[in-house]
């Protein structure tokens, strides 16, 4: 995860950039995909969930032992997410337990169901943080979602968590078909006092794997991203809250660098750079961890066809800490990347983007991630033609349009 506004807070009031000692644990946020239940049926769900019970889920027994050892490795960050976690039955048993020994609860929902007794209890528990997905406004997200009213069902659910002083966020996943909803899902967080906004750019896993010839053009990615920066920028400058993330592009981080520079000062950039650098891009397998419905134990919620092992057997802190070769190579530094990744100047910074793209796409993980959409000459190998490795399912766009 990118956290744009973070950095833009480092060009006003700066602070020393951290870096991972060698040798360092890794203790990740870990996400926990609760059930694959879904009362939606959303275009891009990277778990295919569906409104029926999936067989194999942890018990309640099992999950209380899975928050036990999560306790005592000492990770920073848990996300209850799903499906929709709020339909499994034992959930709130299950978020009482974690909030006694998570330092960092959050809760990432479709927001249908955060109405009455249920937003209570959520305000009750002390979520640090609820995410509320959307695609769009009213019909576009209903359409996305599979679901008519479910726009207006998670607005409310927006309202709700805000007059119970639960800080909450919306979650969007951009896509060609939405991306002209941008404007109006930053407009809606300004109205409606909304903490946080996540972009996150299409990965190809679950229902987007099957969709992703909905992805959005590198153009269309580009624009994106230069206008949450003009807005999380203009927030900082103003004083006022709002965060902006995006997720699953690290080029975005890029983007921003070269923001920066043609604004900054050379010592200012340097220090954003330092920042970044410390931060490390892709957090797959190193930052990040996924345990899904069944306990199975994933570098992070998008590899679910590669399994470390599962938390039915072996406690989830034994999982990480083991020699598994994807993990190993995954937190190597640089990674093992080949094609315009192996040969970028900015791998420091981006730490070769999104794996399980380029895994999907070419059956390799090191391969270059089709979803970059810096030109050659931006990551510094000018004069390479671009090797045509298009997202899109069917017919072959020419790479040089999509810039247009």
């Amino acid at each position: 995860m990118f956290r744009l506004s973070n950095y833009m807070h480092q060009l006003i009031h700066p602070t020393p950039a951290r870096r991972r000692r060698p040798g360092q644990p890794v203790r990740p946020v870990v996400i926990w995909n609760l059930t694959r239940r879904c009362n939606l049926r959303c275009r891009h769900c990277y778990t295919a969930s569906a409104d029926v019970e999936f067989p194999g889920e942890l018990d309640t027994t099992q999950a209380m032992g899975v928050l036990d050892d999560l306790s005592r490795f000492d990770v920073p960050a848990l996300i209850l997410s799903g499906g929709e976690p709020l339909a499994r039955r034992d959930f709130f048993e299950i978020a009482e337990r974690a909030r006694g020994l998570i330092r960092y609860l959050a809760l990432s929902t479709n927001g249908t169901g955060l109405v009455g007794d249920t937003a209570d209890r959520i305000a009750g528990i002390g979520f640090d943080y609820v995410g509320i997905s959307l695609d769009g406004i009213g019909r576009t997200n209903d359409r996305f979602r599979g679901q008519i009213g479910a726009y207006e069902m998670a607005l409310a659910g927006v309202r709700n968590c805000k007059r119970r002083g639960i800080k909450v966020g919306l979650r969007f996943t951009l896509t060609e078909d939405n991306a002209a909803e941008l404007p109006a899902l930053l407009a809606l967080c300004e109205d409606e006092g909304v903490d946080k906004f996540y972009l996150s750019h299409l990965v190809y896993a679950g229902r987007g794997d099957k969709n992703r010839g909905m992805d959005t053009g590198w153009a269309r990615s580009r624009s994106a991203i230069d206008l949450l920066i003009e807005i999380a920028w203009t927030a900082a400058e103003a004083g006022r809250p709002l965060e902006i993330v995006t997720g699953n592009n690290d080029a975005d981080a890029v983007r921003f660098l070269q923001w920066a520079e043609s604004r900054f000062d050379a010592g200012q950039v340097a220090h954003v750079r330092a920042h970044l650098e410390a931060w490390g891009g892709n957090s797959s397998g190193v930052g990040v961890a996924n345990i899904d419905h069944q306990g199975d134990v994933h570098p992070d919620t998008y590899w679910s066809d590669y399994t470390i092992g599962s938390v039915k057997q072996t406690p989830f802190s034994a999982l990480w800490t083991g020699d598994d070769p994807i993990l190993r190579e995954l937190r190597r530094r640089p990674r093992p990347l080949k094609g315009r990744c192996g040969a970028c100047i900015h791998q420091a910074i981006c730490g070769g983007n999104t794996r399980i793209r380029a895994l999907q796409i070419t059956g390799d993980p090191w391969a270059e991630d089709p979803a970059c959409y810096l030109t050659d000459a931006e990551i510094g190998i000018a004069e390479v033609p671009r090797v045509l490795v298009t997202p899109f399912r069917g017919k072959r766009h020419d790479p040089v349009h999509r810039f247009h």
